[in-house]
């Protein structure tokens, strides 16, 4: 439950435990207006809307919807949290906007589409806006929280539902735990008739017709969540509408990166102009990477001793800038390319390479490292600890590089001189001053 709750900052509150500020987990997440299309072919009540790029497709979009008889509602297309109180890097306030007119929600997209949207889970980087949600605007008599995902405590999914939504659920946690309930499914035998109905009553509803609805939903919401391998389904707010209808409003959906083979119509719908560009050059060569905000590159085989490296360059007293594992049987490509990635991350101010050699050889790693090296240039410090399968042949082979590595056999030894070399080329920097680094 708690990997999956790291994927969404959503539920994180109901974790027993506190959360790393990124876990090596990446989930594909869609679009808001690509999961309501999605989540229309499977019968979910979803609000009236399209997307659009253009101010032109905009104002289409928007005429389209008060011609129903609605007013329109333009949400930026950004995959972060918090839209509604983020802010455009051109001054523009919000990035979801309450319109009653055509021209209104034309205006409002204008000022949105080509802008980068900044919100408390994107950093102060913010993420590109390339494009808007026209949607309708769905009034409520009640707003619910409603959402799927694994839990790890009963080895199943497990339905999280609570009569208040339309806000953080983290907010609702610390503030009534007792509106939130949790009612787990056999992985088995799925979504019952008793379960969807159990679900629909402690989301507040009362009226047999409208129970009878919500349990219709709550089917057809597990049966996307089942048949396209979803790792979270989200809906906050789940509607009561005036009329006593259920209507899914807002919806995140995330899903299972080993089942792409599988569900390839999906995953082409991903949006590489969200993600961490570096991110997405690591995928392109099966390397688990994710960027950190700190100034030491770190490239490391097994993802426990990348913890245990990331934790000893803090211990002392600098920042890893990733989490990069090549894995036991990467090529000398790979451990070329994860060099690249490491090295033109203009954060990184010294590069630590830590590998334990077994099933992955450590001469492999130092060809790949001394290929890079040799491509792209030293930009900064490297140092290099190798211990393991063919580590003679590894030394033998950057010994005769040529190239300027600081080559340590002890773990400790090797993340103080890395940690020592970053801050060095860090105060160099701030003064103006280009730093040469011989061995």
């Amino acid at each position: 439950l708690n990997m999956l709750l790291a994927s969404s900052t959503a539920l994180r509150g109901l974790a027993r435990a506190p959360l790393p500020r990124r876990a090596p987990v990446r989930f594909l997440n869609l679009h808001e207006y690509r999961s309501q299309s999605l989540m229309k072919t499977f019968g979910i009540a979803v609000p009236l809307g399209d997307a659009a790029s253009e101010v032109p497709a905009a104002r289409a979009a928007a005429d389209a919807i008060v011609a129903a008889g609605a007013d329109p509602v333009v949400k930026a297309q950004v995959l972060a949290g918090g839209r509604g109180l983020g802010s455009f890097a051109n001054g523009f306030r919000s990035g979801v906007h309450m319109c009653y007119s055509a021209e209104d929600a034309a205006a409002v997209a204008g000022k949105m589409l080509g802008q980068t949207l900044i919100t408390k889970q994107t950093g102060a980087v913010g993420k590109p806006c390339n494009e808007v949600f026209i949607t309708e605007k769905v009034y409520a008599r009640r707003e619910m929280y409603f959402a799927i995902l694994y839990d790890r405590e009963t080895s199943g999914p497990v339905i999280v539902a609570s009569s208040r939504g339309g806000t953080s659920i983290e907010d609702i946690a610390e503030q009534d735990p007792s509106a939130i309930k949790k009612i787990p499914l056999n992985i088995f035998e799925g979504m019952t008739d008793e379960i969807a109905l159990e679900t629909a009553k402690a989301l507040g509803f009362t009226a047999q017709k409208s129970i009878e609805e919500c349990a219709d939903q709550v089917k057809r919401l597990y049966k996307m969540f089942s048949d396209k391998d979803c790792t979270l389904l989200e809906v906050n707010p789940l509607v009561e509408t005036p009329a006593g209808h259920v209507v899914s409003v807002d919806a995140k959906l995330n899903f299972d990166d080993n089942a792409e083979f599988r569900q390839a119509d999906v995953f082409s719908q991903r949006d590489v102009s969200q993600e961490d560009p570096r991110e997405v050059a690591a995928a392109k060569f099966d390397l688990n990477y994710i960027g950190l905000d700190g100034n030491i590159g770190c490239l490391v085989n097994g993802a426990g001793l990348a913890m245990a490296t990331m934790d000893i360059i803090k211990l002392h007293g600098g920042n890893p800038a990733n989490f990069l594992d090549v894995g036991g049987s990467a090529t000398e490509t790979q451990v070329t390319e994860a060099f690249k990635i490491l090295d033109t991350d203009p954060k990184v101010e010294a590069i630590l390479v830590n590998i334990f050699g077994g099933i992955m050889r450590c001469d492999v790693i130092a060809r790949g490292i001394v290929s890079a090296a040799k491509e792209v240039g030293l930009r900064v410090p490297l140092v290099v600890r190798l211990q393991g399968n063919k580590v003679d042949e590894a030394r033998k082979i950057i010994a005769e590089s040529g190239l300027s590595i600081a080559a340590v056999d002890d773990l400790d030894m090797a993340a103080k001189k890395a940690v020592g070399l970053a801050e060095v080329v860090r105060v160099a920097s701030e003064n103006g001053v280009n730093v040469k680094i011989e061995y």
